[in-house]
């Protein structure tokens, strides 16, 4: 076979055992798992509701226009239906994106470490990537700028930043944006939207009106807690839809994550709860690094990276042996840290008890 020689070099993304493989392995009753930013709180009822009411038949295709879900967030988000792309999750938005304007021609520009999606897309794509490294876990962003070429034709921004949890403020965000040629998309990745409480914080759907080179990316698998059914939009201005609309899969949102992105996107009280749930989460943390003298970024997500100065690995498997499923930072970029979901009261202060543990006995 004559395989792309690029897929060659790439690895299958590694999501972690399950919940029942750590059981099965460590003979352990009760998993906790806190490693991939899902909702610990679950979905709306709304959602429950919803799907248990369907009528749908499996045997028919979604609707691949996803109509009312796209009503239902045109509505919500005061935007045209013509400003919406819906994908299977927003990671099939960056395959979308990446399928219609990367080739080995192209450059792209993200930071480093960022969402891994947007390398591996590119690689696959063939195409020039310049990887700008953080500075104090944030965005460099004069550095991006000037990492731009004639060749350059998409630049990733992910505010908040996985794995480091920081965000652009608009004061930094907008000059960006106004440096950046027209013709070079950016994609700003914002799939923690909902948890972040920084006031400077800026309203990205209003910069889509501004820049037409912008595109947001949006979820329903982190606050909306519907990471099973893979539901994620982008919003962009009329004619960057038509342009990437070819690129996409037909039928690529099924219609159970249709009925269910519907439900939920119009329980917004359920969204406040778990943003406040999740502050209060946030809180423990912050309270254990003092506690310790550890350091860590602070977060607007629902997630912490803590640095403990030893190898991610070790605190990784120190804590699954004891029913804590974390993310070791080895693999983000962070070598000698830990990704730690936010959880429930109960489940931050379990996790946080077996690290400190840890922590006494190295």
């Amino acid at each position: 076979m004559r395989w792309k020689e690029q897929l060659l070099t790439l690895t299958p993304y590694q999501p972690g055992k399950s919940i029942d493989a750590v059981k099965k392995q460590f003979n352990l009753e009760k998993i906790v798992k806190l490693a991939s930013n899902e909702n610990p709180f679950g979905c709306s009822d709304s959602v429950h509701s919803a799907l248990n009411s369907n009528s749908t038949s499996l045997a028919i295709y979604p609707d691949g226009y996803a109509t009312n879900l796209r009503e239902t967030l045109a509505s919500f988000l005061e935007v045209e239906e013509n400003e919406l792309i819906l994908g299977n999750g927003s990671d099939n938005l960056i395959q979308i994106i990446s399928r219609a304007l990367l080739h080995p021609n192209a450059s792209t520009v993200m930071a480093h470490p960022t969402f891994s999606q947007y390398k591996h897309n590119a690689v696959i794509e063939g195409a020039i990537i310049k990887e700008i490294p953080l500075v104090n876990g944030e965005h460099d962003l004069d550095a991006m700028l000037e990492a731009i070429d004639e060749q350059t034709n998409v630049i990733w921004v992910c505010s908040p930043n996985n794995p480091t949890g920081t965000y652009i403020s608009e004061n930094k965000l907008v000059p960006f944006l106004e440096k950046v040629p027209p013709h070079i998309l950016v994609v700003l990745d914002e799939a923690y939207y909902e948890y972040v409480v920084a006031e400077d914080y800026y309203n990205s759907i209003s910069l889509t009106r501004k820049f037409d080179n912008l595109i947001v990316l949006r979820t329903f698998s982190k606050i909306y807690g519907l990471a099973a059914l893979r539901i994620g939009y982008g919003v962009a201005n009329p004619a960057i839809i038509k342009a990437l609309e070819p690129a996409r899969e037909p039928f690529n949102v099924n219609s159970l994550g249709q009925l269910a992105a519907s439900a939920a996107i119009k329980d917004q009280q359920f969204v406040e709860d778990c943003k406040v749930k999740n502050r209060q989460g946030i809180a423990q943390f912050y309270k254990f690094c003092e506690q310790h003298s550890l350091e860590y970024y602070p977060t607007q997500t629902n997630f912490i990276l803590i640095d403990f100065k030893v190898d991610g690995d070790k605190i990784f498997h120190y804590l699954q042996e004891r029913g804590f499923i974390v993310r070791s930072g080895k693999a983000l970029g962070f070598p000698t840290s830990v990704r730690i979901t936010v959880g429930s009261e109960a489940q931050n202060d379990g996790v946080l008890k077996v690290l400190s543990e840890f922590l006494g006995a190295n």
